[in-house]
Formats: C-alpha cells, sequence, structure tokens
C-alpha cells in the first residue's frame, strides 16, 4: 500500500486577534508584546498580532496600532492583522511593513444574514451590490489570480445549518465571476464563526471542491470549537488533501477565540495551537514549532487571563517518549498543579501517596 501523502501544512495563530478579542480589557499592550515574542520564539511563523475595527465594538483590538509600532520583526516571521472595511485597509497598509498584506484580491459570501449584520453592520443586499468589486479591481489591474471563501459556511446560531449544496453554490457564483474576468483562482477559505464545523461536512466539501474546481491549490479553514469539532474537521481536511495541496489552518494558543457577536462568548474557543501542533508532529508532518516552548507560552497566557485555557497538551504534555517517559515511581497524581510535573518537575507531588508497596524495578527504596 503506497503510505499517504499529507498536504503541506500552514499555521496561523490568531492568540493575539480572535483569541483576545473576546477577552474582557485588561491584557497591556506590554502584555501582548511579550505574548508575541513568545510566539516567535516558539517558532510560529504567520501570527495575526490584531485588527483595524471599530473600538467601540472591539475595544480588545483598540490599541492595535500602538502593538504593530512596537513590533520587533523577526526574520522569517509573517505579522498579519483583519481589517473589514476600506478605512481598516488604509491604516494596515500604512503599517507594512511590519505587517505583510495578503497580495491576492479575495471575494466573500456570508451566508448568514443576522451574523453579516451583528459582524459587519452590512446587509445580504449590501453584500449582493458590493461582492464582485474585488474581481473588478483585479482585472483593472492585470491581477492573474484570485481568492474565494465563504463566511459561517456550516451553520448559524439563528437560522440553521447550511447545506452543501449552499456552499457549492457560492462558490460557484464567485468562481464564474473571477473566471468570466480571465482570472484563476488559487485559494478557497471557509470561515466558521459560529463553531458549526462537522468532520463529515468537511471531508463531504473539500472532495467536492477538488472534483469541480482541480485548480485550486490552496485552501485554508478558520475553525471555532464551540461543539468540540474542530479538531477533527481539520484531521478530516488533512486527509482528504495531499501533496499538491497547501493547507492553512487558524488556531489560537489555549484554544481560546471566538466572536462577541456570535452568543457563545469564551466557550466558542478556537482549535488549541499547541494540540493542532502536537497532532501534526505524531504525523511526522514538520512545523518549525517548539512544542514546549509553545506549551510555555500557553501558561503565560493563562496566568495573563486569570483563568484555565483548553489545550489539552498544556494540561498533559506531549506523549512522553525516549528520557521525557515517566518515571515508574511518580506517586498518586490528582490535580491540573501536579500534571504539570511533565515539566515542572516532581516538586509539584511531592509527598502525595504512592501505589507502590515497593520501589519499582532499578529505582532507590
Amino acid at each position: 500500500m503506497t503510505p499517504k501523502t499529507y498536504p503541506r501544512i500552514l499555521i496561523t495563530d490568531e492568540t493575539l486577534r480572535d483569541g483576545l478579542q473576546i477577552e474582557r480589557l485588561g491584557v497591556t499592550v506590554d502584555e501582548k508584546l511579550e505574548l508575541l515574542d513568545r510566539l516567535a520564539d516558539a517558532g510560529l511563523a504567520r501570527i495575526v498580532v490584531g485588527a483595524f475595527v471599530n473600538p467601540k465594538w472591539s475595544p480588545q483590538m483598540a490599541e492595535t496600532t500602538e502593538l504593530v509600532r512596537r513590533i520587533r520583526p523577526r526574520e522569517g516571521v509573517q505579522y498579519f492583522a483583519l481589517a473589514l472595511n476600506d478605512r481598516g485597509r488604509e491604516l494596515r497598509a500604512a503599517w507594512a511593513p511590519p505587517l505583510t498584506v495578503e497580495s491576492l484580491p479575495m471575494t466573500l459570501l456570508h451566508l448568514c444574514e443576522t451574523f453579516l449584520r451583528r459582524n459587519t453592520n452590512r446587509s445580504l443586499e449590501d453584500q449582493e451590490r458590493n461582492w464582485r468589486r474585488p474581481v473588478e479591481l483585479a482585472a483593472a489591474a492585470g491581477v492573474t489570480e484570485g481568492i474565494m471563501g465563504i463566511s459561517a459556511a456550516w451553520g448559524s446560531n439563528w437560522h440553521g445549518p447550511f447545506s452543501h449544496q449552499e456552499r457549492m453554490d457560492a462558490l460557484q457564483r464567485q468562481w464564474d465571476a473571477w473566471h468570466a474576468a480571465g482570472i484563476s483562482v488559487r485559494r478557497i477559505e471557509l470561515a466558521d464563526p459560529m463553531g458549526w464545523n462537522r468532520p463529515d461536512a468537511v471531508a463531504q466539501d473539500l472532495q467536492a471542491i477538488l472534483a469541480r474546481f482541480p485548480e485550486v491549490t490552496e485552501f485554508r479553514l478558520h475553525l471555532h470549537n464551540a461543539r468540540g469539532m474542530a479538531m477533527l474537521s481539520a484531521w478530516e481536511a488533512v486527509k482528504v488533501l495531499d501533496q499538491r495541496h497547501t493547507l492553512l489552518l487558524d488556531s489560537a494558543v489555549g484554544g481560546i477565540g471566538g466572536c462577541p457577536y456570535s452568543g457563545n462568548g469564551q466557550a466558542n474557543g478556537m482549535l488549541p495551537t499547541e494540540d493542532l501542533v502536537h497532532l501534526l508532529h505524531m504525523l511526522g508532518i514538520p512545523t518549525g514549532v517548539d512544542l514546549d516552548r509553545l506549551i510555555g507560552a500557553s501558561h503565560r497566557l493563562a496566568e495573563i487571563l486569570g483563568r484555565p485555557l483548553h489545550s489539552q497538551v498544556a494540561l498533559n504534555g506531549p506523549f512522553p517518549q525516549g528520557d521525557r517517559l515517566y518515571p515508574e515511581s511518580v506517586p498518586a497524581v490528582y490535580t491540573f498543579r501536579e500534571a504539570q510535573h511533565f515539566r515542572l518537575g516532581p516538586s509539584v507531588y511531592e509527598g502525595n501517596p504512592t501505589p507502590w508497596l515497593r520501589a519499582p524495578k532499578g529505582e532507590a527504596s
């Protein structure tokens, strides 16, 4: 049997944007810069640092300009920022570099009007009037490639699930517009702000996209974890795609994240970056990330936020191997703190009762 060949994986860490936008005010610019340095130290090469949006509605992003001004760029690291309107895009362009601005134009269709209104203050009628504008501008500029995408791809907390056919129809409309302008589509993006992704639906969609739009070689998934499906859905994408493709996966340290207008608050969450990196390493897929340093960043983030986070790898450590296998003399371990012996050492469980009547073979009694 021919061994499975996986796609190239690019992780885009959203801790400082999608992650912190759902937190209460109180995370300082200095703390954000510390986290940014920790993420870069861990080897993350694509980091979203904030958003140029109305601070009235996203107060946690109000200091994005100051944060960007104080970035100490690292070689090999790309820094991104979200912008939802022309004013935001102008600000973002003014700070490039150190910011990286996506060079390809993009069309995007939101399937949920309620979320569209709550998040961008636009209606489906507004969207219908304006979504082709990137195609027109790209054609006038002689651009040869573009991106198309869907938001709220799999469902809405206000309108329920959207069908596979609705997704494919929305993509086909965009495909037709790009190709009518003589522009090919390089990437398809599927965003899921309300956590409606399902692994079976993600697999079905990607298989259909590969069959209908074979020239597309890049795929981006922005998955929220409100129903615990994000890692399963990402895994399906890894399985469906192969070495011909690039898969961009958005994630956040500790699994934090969410839009305040989705109805789920901090419970929404994203793929935990640590857990995603651990999975990819187990599959033999390179990430360039030092998992130990990333786990350290996760615990520092938990201290800053003052609450537990949602990464199982940060709580339990990676699979122990080699000289990191647990010694047989580990006593009874009960608490989250005691489970941290994988990184903090045996002092965290000192004095706990032991299940051993005598010392394990090879260890002193």
